[in-house]
This record gives C-alpha cells, sequence and structure tokens, in this order.
C-alpha cells in the first residue's frame, strides 16, 4: 500500500522544522558573504582589441574561400597569442616573477563569429597590471607576427583603460549569496524531510492508527504535575474556606 503525503502534513513538516530551515538558510548565507567578502582576492579584468586586415602588400580577389581564409588567420593568431613566443617576451618586458604557462591561465583570446576583430581579456588581482599586461601582449604580438609569418595585417584597434573605477569581476558577493540561500534554503527543507521520515516515534492516536492498524478506543491526556499540585492546592484552601465559614 502506497503511502501519501497532503499539502496539509508539508506544511506541518515545514513549520515544525521552521527553526532548522531558518538556522541552515542564515548560516549557508553568512558564511557564503564571509568567504567572498574577506577571504578571495578580488580579480580585475582589462580588455583590448586588434583588427586583422588584408595585407597592403597583396593584391587579393573576393572569392567564396576569403572568409574561411582570414577565419582560419585568425584561428592561427589566437593560438599564436597565447604562446610562449609572446608570452615570453611580454613577461622580461614588464618584469614579471611568472612563468608564460602562468601568464597564459589569465589570457583568453577570442573574436566574434565572421568577425576579424581579435579580443585579448587579461585577468589578474591588480587592475593597473591587467591593463599593461594586455595592452604589452597586443603591442607585442603587432610586433612579432611580421617576423613569424612575414604579415604586415594587424593594427591595435583600441587599447585596454583602466577606468575611474574599476570594479573585479569574480568574485561577486551578491550573487554568490544569493545562491547560497538558494541551496541553504534547500538542504534545510531537504533534512527537514528527512529527519521526519527517520523519526519513527509514536506521538499521537494518529500515529498509532498509521503505524499499527489498531483501533482507537481512547485516549488519556497528558497531566501537568505541577498544576495539578496547584489544582489540589486550590481546592484545598477552597474547602478549608467553605468548612470555617460554615
Amino acid at each position: 500500500m502506497e503511502e501519501t503525503i497532503s499539502l496539509k502534513e508539508i506544511f506541518v513538516v515545514l513549520k515544525k522544522r521552521l527553526n532548522l530551515i531558518i538556522l541552515i538558510t542564515v548560516i549557508a548565507t553568512l558564511v557564503s558573504g564571509i568567504i567572498s567578502y574577506f577571504f578571495i582576492t578580488p580579480i580585475y579584468q582589462s580588455s583590448t582589441q586588434i583588427l586583422v586586415n588584408q595585407s597592403n602588400s597583396e593584391e587579393r580577389t573576393f572569392d567564396f574561400n576569403e572568409v574561411r581564409t582570414n577565419l582560419e588567420l585568425i584561428n592561427t593568431y589566437n593560438v599564436i597569442i597565447k604562446s610562449p613566443t609572446i608570452l615570453d617576451k611580454v613577461i622580461a618586458e614588464l618584469g614579471l616573477d611568472k612563468s608564460s604557462q602562468q601568464l597564459n591561465g589569465q589570457v583568453t583570446v577570442s573574436n566574434a563569429q565572421n568577425s576579424q576583430v581579435v579580443e585579448i581579456k587579461v585577468e589578474d588581482p591588480d587592475p593597473a597590471m591587467a591593463v599593461k599586461i594586455a595592452n604589452t601582449i597586443a603591442t607585442v604580438f603587432e610586433n612579432e607576427i611580421k617576423e613569424i609569418m612575414n604579415v604586415d595585417n594587424v593594427n591595435v584597434l583600441s587599447e585596454a583603460d583602466l577606468g575611474a573605477d574599476p570594479s573585479p569581476v569574480s568574485p561577486k558577493p551578491m550573487l554568490n549569496m544569493a545562491i547560497a540561500f538558494v541551496v541553504g534554503l534547500m538542504t534545510g527543507v531537504g533534512l527537514a524531510f528527512l529527519l521526519e521520515y527517520l523519526d519513527n516515534t509514536i506521538k499521537n492516536e494518529h500515529d498509532i492508527d498509521r503505524e499499527l492498524g489498531l483501533p482507537i478506543l481512547g485516549t488519556i491526556p497528558v497531566i501537568d504535575e505541577s498544576k495539578s499540585k496547584s489544582s489540589q492546592k486550590a481546592a484545598t484552601s477552597s474547602l478549608r474556606s467553605e468548612t470555617l465559614g460554615s
């Protein structure tokens, strides 16, 4: 026989474990906020754009393969930009205390579909350094590509700028806290139903009927001993007053 649970029983369980749900949700949100604000190092992002043009020294006529050729060339440039050939020169020029592999992890190169504009994004804990690295990569690549591929078709379209008030791209404390709030709430609700499922104690006559299948003949209310004694004292005092009065 399948057991069903009514909407009323769900609300009863949630109300019964409400303090636990609130506690877990608050703790998860606070922990997320504390970690995001005080323990995670802010990361800033800066970007520069370079434009890949047709080489002026070559006479080219448009054909159906031209777009594909340009895209393949840009994909090649994307790989070259993140290669040690370029990054080692950037490290040497800026005097960075890191390897080309570490710098590679900070750099993202992309271009929009069917676009000849390549965007170089750099992430760093220091916003000013992120700007310097992005601009230096673009400049070094513009100079080195002439020797690497014997072409002169790359120009810096827009340089990275620090801005008046740079803001970090990560972490995002409010987003992290919102996610932690939802996760904490779901965890609290799940734990509430789990505890209710594992709780097999008999609490009322309905539990006896459900668990044992026995008919309920009657119930004995719980008598509070302190209230019982106070009632007895009151009755005794009243009886004495009546006796004295008579």
